[in-house]
């Protein structure tokens, strides 16, 4: 775990850092500076939108009687989705929207299904009931 949060904050920071700088050399400093600024702003409204979506999607299955789980985890992907937009950053910036478009929010929420499965099986607890 913690290999995986230094290379979360200081690897990955490093590589976006380096890409901003090439992106400036290449088209320039203000060209890259609104890129920047443009994919934050496009990713909240998109953030909110697709927010606002899900939390109407959670209330409709609530009301219905029914477990909102798919809801749940596209609301936790979007979050996610939105506050890596908030990052400045490139591959930030593709991650946080593949994260809100709902094509391809679907791969994510395959694999976290997985893993949570796994995670589930490898830490349940399991009890065998013998009665006389």
């Amino acid at each position: 775990m913690f290999v995986r949060l230094l290379i979360l904050f200081t690897v990955v920071p490093l590589i976006e850092l380096a890409l901003l700088i090439k992106l400036g050399n290449l088209i320039g400093l203000w060209p890259t500076i609104f890129i920047v600024i443009a994919t934050g702003v496009l990713g909240a409204a998109l953030a909110r939108s697709q927010g606002t979506r899900t939390v109407g999607a959670i209330r409709a299955e609530l009301a219905q009687g029914r477990a909102p789980t798919e809801s749940l985890i596209n609301g936790l992907l979007i979050l996610v989705g939105g506050v890596v937009l908030l990052t400045p950053g490139l591959l930030t910036d593709l991650l946080g929207f593949s994260l809100l478009i709902p094509f391809t929010r679907d791969w994510f929420k395959k694999e976290l299904r997985g893993r949570l499965r796994k995670y589930a099986e490898r830490n349940s607890a399991s009890a065998t009931i013998i009665i006389r």
